[in-house]
C-alpha cells in the first residue's frame, strides 16, 4: 500500500516541487467570461494574469467541488492506497467539507480506504510549503505515522504575511469595504494582512507605499518566526517573477535561512489579490524531531 502526500492549487506549490515529487495537486477553478478553466492545469499564472490586468473579462473562482474530490481521490481508494490531504484553509473556502463529504461518500464503497484531511488554516505558500516539508520527510525515510503528526504541527505553526499593491481585487472580492479601497488608492495605503489562528484573512496594518509594505513583511517574519536559520522560508509574488527572487535573497542574507521555496500566486489566489502581490511565511516553531528528515 502506496501512502500519498496531496494538495490543492491554492498551496502555490512551485511547478519544480510538483515535478520533481510527482506531487497531485488538485485544481481550483476558475471561471473566465463563464468558461471554466483549472488553475495549474488548463490555465497558468502567466496567462491568467495577462487576462486580469486587461480588466475586461468576468472573473471568477469556486472551491473544490465534493465531486471534484471524489474523481480525484477514487484511483487511490481503488488501488487501496493510502492519502494524506493537505487542504486550503477553511477559514477562507469551503474546500475542506467538500473534501470530507467526498472521503464519506468513497468511505461507503471502501471502507478500508485510509485518508487523512488536513485544514492546514494557511494560504497560498503557507501549506505549500507545509506540502513540501512532508514531501522531503517522505524522500529521507520518515515514517508515515510521523509525517501525519508533522503535517499538524506545521500547519499549525505556519506564520504567513502578505501585502498588495493595489486594494481594488480585494474590494471586488468583498473582503475590504469601498471606502476602504477608495481611501488607499488616494493615499498609497498599503495592507499587511495575515492568516489568523483560524485560519481567515485578516488585515493586520497599513503602510504608505508598496516598497515599504514588502519591507515590512519581511520585518513580520523576523519578529513572528523563531530559529529561521533552521527552516525553509516561503515566498511567493504574483505577475512580478523578478520579486519573490528578490525578496528571497534578502531573506537569505538578513535571516540565513536553510532555503528559499520562492514560487508565483496562482489563479485561485491571484483572482482575489492581483497581480501585484508578494508573501513570506515560515515557522513561528521548529521540532528536532522531523527536523532531522529535512536536512
Amino acid at each position: 500500500m502506496a501512502f500519498h502526500i496531496i494538495t490543492d492549487s491554492a498551496s502555490d506549490v512551485p511547478r519544480s516541487v510538483r515535478e520533481e515529487f510527482g506531487l497531485h495537486v488538485i485544481p481550483t477553478p476558475v471561471s473566465i467570461d463563464e468558461v471554466d478553466y483549472f488553475d495549474g492545469e488548463t490555465i497558468w499564472p502567466e496567462e491568467f494574469y495577462r487576462i486580469q490586468a486587461e480588466g475586461k473579462s468576468d472573473i471568477k473562482t469556486y472551491h473544490i467541488s465534493q465531486q471534484m474530490f471524489y474523481d480525484h481521490f477514487r484511483p487511490y481508494a481503488e488501488a487501496g492506497d493510502e492519502v494524506l490531504y493537505i487542504c486550503f484553509s477553511t477559514g477562507i473556502a469551503g474546500t475542506f467539507q467538500a473534501a470530507n463529504l467526498a472521503k464519506a461518500d468513497l468511505l461507503e464503497e471502501f471502507p478500508d480506504f485510509q485518508i487523512t484531511i488536513i485544514d492546514s488554516k494557511c494560504a497560498s505558500i503557507g501549506f505549500g510549503l507545509v506540502t513540501y516539508y512532508l514531501l522531503l520527510m517522505q524522500k529521507n525515510g520518515a515514517p508515515k505515522e510521523l509525517i501525519i503528526e508533522a503535517a499538524s504541527f506545521f500547519c499549525e505553526h505556519m506564520k504567513i504575511q502578505f501585502t498588495v499593491e493595489t486594494l481594488h481585487y480585494l474590494y471586488k472580492g468583498g473582503r475590504v469595504g469601498a471606502l476602504s479601497a477608495a481611501a488607499g488608492g488616494i493615499l498609497d495605503i498599503k495592507p499587511i494582512l495575515i492568516v489568523d489562528e483560524e485560519g481567515a484573512l485578516k488585515g493586520s496594518e497599513n503602510v504608505r507605499g508598496w516598497k515599504k509594505a514588502i519591507r515590512r513583511v519581511e520585518d513580520m517574519i523576523g519578529e513572528k518566526c523563531h530559529d529561521l536559520d533552521h527552516q525553509i522560508i516561503g515566498v511567493v509574488s504574483g505577475s512580478d517573477l523578478s520579486l519573490a527572487d528578490q525578496v528571497g535573497d534578502y531573506l537569505m542574507e538578513r535571516y540565513h535561512a536553510k532555503g528559499v521555496l520562492k514560487s508565483q500566486v496562482g489563479c485561485a489566489i491571484g483572482a482575489h489579490t492581483g497581480g501585484g502581490i508578494v508573501g513570506i511565511t515560515a515557522l513561528d516553531a521548529v521540532n528536532p524531531a522531523y527536523e532531522q528528515y529535512l536536512f
